[in-house]
């Protein structure tokens, strides 16, 4: 996730009393209207992330403030709800248009998986070819990295088994 939207928050922030440096996971995060956004996840790098209950938001912790409610930060779950929901139809947009026969696909630790034979993304219905044979996949299964690089969620291992497995399953059927 792009995390330089989110730093817009900070130019937002009028006054920190005390950055936040370790919210344990549980905690409540209100908004700048003391309602709640939503429990940390968990708290790494310097990263804290927030489930809202629609999304599990990457805030910088410098962002969070220690308040007499607990710690608050300068939005609204509204606010943060939105600026998740845009990021995530920008990066499904990218995935969409990288998803076209012919495509260069690499593994999720960053081997090459090899190329779409077949995409229906109206059906949701992609078939990557893979060195060990065809494999079945949706559209979820597939993210736009920094470079652009079309990425398939699974590593060269899990695609070599379910290439196996399609392939078990076809010659059982004949």
């Amino acid at each position: 996730m792009k995390f330089v939207k989110l730093a817009v928050l900070a130019t937002a922030i009028a006054a920190t009393p005390i950055a936040a440096n370790a919210q344990d996971a549980g905690t409540t995060v209100y908004g700048n209207d003391d309602a709640p956004i939503g429990t940390v996840e968990s708290n790494a790098d310097g990263i804290v992330t927030v489930d809202t209950g629609t999304h599990k938001a990457p805030l910088p912790a410098n962002l969070l403030a220690e308040r007499e409610i607990g710690w608050t930060v300068n939005a609204t779950k509204a606010q943060i709800d939105g600026m998740m929901a845009a990021q995530v139809a920008e990066a499904n947009a990218k995935r969409d248009a990288a998803l076209v026969v012919g495509a260069a696909v690499n593994s999720a630790d960053g081997s090459a998986a090899g190329s779409l034979t077949e995409v229906d993304l109206a059906g949701d219905a992609i078939v990557l070819e893979s060195a060990n044979g065809p494999v079945a996949l949706k559209k979820e299964h597939f993210a736009v990295d920094a470079s652009g690089t079309l990425v398939a969620l699974f590593t060269v291992e899990q695609l070599a088994t379910a290439a196996a497995s399609a392939q078990a399953a076809t010659g059982a059927s004949e």
